[in-house]
């Protein structure tokens, strides 16, 4: 793609968020649900002026879990029309929320070292989120961020019934081979080239696993941008955060119709 076309299809985007935003009128409201005997609470946030059932996103948040920034998220998509669900994954509903880097990566760890877990409690969001009443079941997609983009690729291992699973600067690690013969939808990968932590050599694992499933997949690299682009250091940043919003925007467009 030309520049002067990734110009255009972002200004395109970037004009229909503008007027959908001047239509939105954004309601949230906090979401109690369950993973056996650990409570949760996810943060959902919606169009009130959008009526009857409608497409969803399964958000899944990055290591700093259920934040000021994860709920400010939401609401990018919750614009568009959609029912946002912020997924639960570390156990807010019991007060679990990581103050220092330390605390994150303890949390992290809990997860990427016991991957049936990570996929039980995404499980339990997903079900919390399909069997809200606004919400259309057969059309939900996932967006995760960071650690929460990792977690989109264990939950789609197993199988389960989403239209897109988005990865924006996801943290690829560890995951089994073979992940992908069970995934559905189509997968958007957002990342920074210069991504230290998760190179592109992660990235590329990802790549191929969707590829030897031959699951249908979009790549994005930004040049010039390393991780956590949805918090912008710099301008290359800021157009790499642009941009994944925008292609965002339009793969749930195309998918969902809305």
């Amino acid at each position: 793609m030309t520049m002067q076309r990734v110009l255009l299809v972002f200004l395109a985007a970037m004009l229909a968020f503008a007027a959908g935003s001047a239509r939105a009128e954004i309601k949230s409201q906090w979401v109690d649900y369950s993973h056996g005997d650990i409570k949760l609470k996810a943060y959902m946030a919606y169009d009130d002026k959008v009526t009857g059932k409608r497409p969803a996103v399964l958000m899944i948040h990055a290591r700093e879990g259920m934040t000021e920034k994860t709920k400010q998220l939401t609401e990018i998509w919750a614009k568009l029309g959609y029912a946002v669900f912020a997924a639960d994954i570390f156990g807010f509903g019991q007060g679990i929320l990581p103050k220092t880097v330390d605390e994150m990566s303890a949390q992290t760890a809990i997860y990427t070292g016991d991957r049936v877990l990570m996929r039980a409690r995404t499980q339990a969001g997903f079900d919390a989120l399909a069997k809200h009443p606004m919400v259309d079941a057969s059309k939900i997609a996932l967006i995760g961020y960071c650690f929460g983009a990792a977690v989109g690729i264990e939950f789609g291992a197993t199988g389960a019934p989403l239209a897109a699973n988005v990865s924006i600067h996801g943290s690829f690690r560890g995951h089994e081979p073979g992940w992908a013969k069970n995934a559905k939808g189509m997968y958007l990968i957002l990342h920074g080239a210069e991504d230290v932590g998760y190179p592109l050599a992660a990235v590329e694992k990802v790549v191929q696993e969707l590829r030897g499933a031959k699951v249908p997949f979009q790549l994005e690299l930004y040049s010039g941008t390393g991780h956590g682009f949805s918090s912008p250091k710099d301008k290359a940043e800021e157009r790499a955060n642009a941009q994944s919003i925008a292609s965002t925007a339009r793969t749930l467009k195309e998918l969902f119709g809305n």
